[in-house]
């Protein structure tokens, strides 16, 4: 989900709510402690130098349970850090505090945002000798033509 996105739905909402892959929801009582821009620029195992940028959210629960955040509160806190950080519409990732500090991606269902599992690849798995994925086998219907049937020469 990109920044722009998250903007537009905070702004028609009453409540902010996220809700983990499990199911479980964020306590409401979390604040968000940082939106900021990441950058990523690395090189992967086959030698290719890559760039990655996102905005991130971090999540914290506190033990404050009188203050939530509301969505136009979240949305002043997005906007500053546009302005101050030079913040562009990109990808957001969020940080939550479970055994570890987890990523997560960030979809929307209509009433919470959805912190979605992020898994690690190869990138370059044609320069490791990893197998990638097997194109699909096209599967041709038999027909009444002769031409390749079981009795012909042509096949």
């Amino acid at each position: 989900m990109k920044l722009s996105e998250v903007k537009n739905v905070l702004n028609g909402l009453e409540t902010i709510s996220f809700q983990l892959p499990s199911g479980e929801l964020v306590p409401s009582h979390f604040h968000v402690t940082e939106v900021g821009k990441v950058s990523k620029h690395f090189i992967d195992c086959g030698g290719t130098v890559r760039k990655e940028e996102v905005v991130t959210f971090q999540l914290w629960n506190a033990d404050d349970y009188d203050h939530r955040l509301h969505p136009e509160k979240l949305v002043n806190i997005i906007e500053l850090s546009e302005k101050i950080l030079g913040i562009e519409d990109l990808e957001i990732e969020v940080e939550y505090q479970a055994s570890t500090i987890g990523k997560y991606g960030l979809e929307f269902n209509g009433s919470s945002f959805l912190l979605t599992s992020k898994q690690t690849d190869c990138l370059a798995k044609d320069q490791c000798g990893i197998p990638g994925v097997e194109p699909a086998v096209e599967v041709v219907a038999e027909t009444s033509s002769s031409c390749c049937g079981p009795n012909s020469t042509c096949c």
